[in-house]
């Protein structure tokens, strides 16, 4: 008499993400089962990036996206996966101001920040260390510049493209300067795994994140119009400018020179003492099975 095969164990993976057009895209064949990992049940979780930064140090989630400035701070519990990461090559988070303001004149002033362990706050500290941090949830800090709450503030996500028509400044784009200072991309948020989930599970999950990253890149159309309904305040061509600045080639893999930015980052926090370390960072596919 025949034997069944035994059932195929499913283990839940709690993944949690920004609910950003751009994560939204990322994730949105896993969200849809367009992508399926055999013996993997993903369940998403949606919530603003300091909040996952903090929510890491309970371990919170299997899977979390995070700062990569918070990865020092985690780097005991999580490790890095090498693919959903978002860089910006040129580019990336803004300080911006009611008023024309000279870079100098940050010095001193009170700056609204979306959050201490950002890793916008932390290439903010890098460039101008002496200012006073006020942390503002990242979709209040405009309307908290406006209200005179504060001498500037520090744009992330869709902040960095809306700025200008709602009469803001910009001072400096810190993607910008880090770029003409090292010569890399500037590393903002990746993905990192429970190390308690084992390499074998983990090898499954970043293989089934990477496809749907593939997937939405292949299907470009279809995922943006699914990320659509999380653009805020985003009209389509925004939206798809930029889904384009923060999914592309680096989200796949971060290669020799992306690894090199996340550890110039890492390294730069520490040596100001501004993050604790020394902080390696340690990547999922380096680890063996």
């Amino acid at each position: 008499m025949a034997t069944k095969p035994a059932p195929i164990q499913t283990i839940e993976i709690k993944l949690a993400h920004s609910p950003d057009s751009d994560d939204a895209f990322m994730f949105y064949a896993l969200a849809t089962n367009r992508v399926k990992a055999q013996g993997l049940q993903f369940t998403h979780v949606l919530s603003d990036i300091e909040t996952l930064n903090q929510a890491a140090d309970t371990e919170t989630y299997d899977v979390t996206a995070i700062s990569f400035a918070a990865y020092a701070y985690l780097r005991s519990k999580y490790v890095l996966l090498d693919c959903g990461a978002s860089f910006g090559e040129g580019y990336g988070p803004i300080v911006v101001a009611n008023r024309p303001l000279k870079r100098s004149e940050l010095t001193g002033s009170r700056i609204a920040v979306p959050g201490l362990r950002t890793t916008a706050y932390l290439t903010l500290r890098l460039f101008e260390p002496k200012f006073e941090a006020i942390p503002v949830p990242f979709d209040q800090i405009i309307d908290a510049v406006k209200a005179g709450n504060a001498d500037a503030g520090l744009l992330i996500h869709e902040g960095q493209l809306l700025f200008p028509e709602l009469g803001l400044h910009r001072v400096v784009d810190l993607g910008q300067w880090w770029q003409e200072t090292t010569q890399l991309p500037l590393p903002l948020g990746g993905n990192a795994i429970r190390r308690s989930i084992g390499p074998e599970a983990g090898q499954q999950v970043a293989r089934a994140i990477r496809e749907s990253v593939s997937y939405a890149l292949e299907h470009r159309e279809e995922a943006l119009n699914y990320a659509l309904q999380f653009a805020r305040d985003m009209d389509t061509d925004l939206a798809d400018k930029f889904v384009g600045m923060y999914v592309n080639k680096w989200t796949l893999g971060y290669g020799e020179r992306g690894r090199a930015a996340v550890q110039e980052l890492l390294d730069r926090g520490f040596e100001a003492g501004i993050i604790p370390g020394p902080a390696k960072a340690e990547y999922l596919s380096d680890v063996p099975a």
